[in-house]
């Protein structure tokens, strides 16, 4: 009864001295590393009374004037709504900005306006950075004021996670700011 007791006991001393070591500390979760391509940028000619530089990486669908620019990489699609103008550019000013501010307030942790203003093209608008975990983090608008009128925005197909998505995020707000910036009216 003595040995086996002994043996025990040294069982449980080997145990608790081969055991103690630093304590364990939880790893914090980890985030993907995302990269993508370099942008590569192609003149988008079109029927319609516009052209734009696009990213040949991403892929276009259209139905009449109103574009898709789908990135499949990031599971994300740029909308592209054209109008004309018939002496309403108050109400689809207004109907832009509700979109913008009525639909992501709710959700969203800020939203910083960036005015565009190219006179030379004659294209004037606004690029919205939505912040936070809204349904889309960019849109747009962009007009001549008398004619044309144009908005953008995107949609990422997940669940809206605003620092897990942020690379793509950044990506395609890029993109969305070159379709401004060499947005042109015919």
């Amino acid at each position: 009864m003595k040995l086996q007791f002994t043996k025990y006991l040294i069982l449980i001393l080997a145990l608790g001295f081969f055991s103690c070591k630093d304590e364990v500390v939880p790893k914090p979760n980890s985030q993907l590393s995302l990269e993508y391509p370099a942008p590569q940028y192609a003149a988008l000619t079109t029927n319609c009374p516009f052209s734009f530089e696009v990213n040949s990486l991403a892929n276009l669908t259209h139905t009449s004037c109103s574009y898709e620019i789908h990135y499949p990489k990031m599971k994300a699609t740029v909308y592209l709504t054209y109008k004309v103008v018939h002496n309403d550019i108050d109400k689809l000013l207004q109907d832009a900005q509700n979109l913008t501010y009525k639909l992501h307030t709710l959700k969203a942790d800020d939203i910083e306006e960036q005015p565009f203003v190219n006179p030379n093209k004659k294209v004037f608008g606004m690029f919205y950075k939505v912040g936070g975990n809204a349904a889309t983090n960019a849109l747009f608008y962009a007009t001549d004021s008398t004619k044309h009128f144009m908005t953008g925005s995107v949609y990422f197909y997940a669940k809206p996670n605003y620092d897990s998505i942020l690379p793509a995020t950044k990506y395609v707000q890029d993109d969305m700011r070159r379709i401004m910036e060499t947005m042109t009216w015919k």
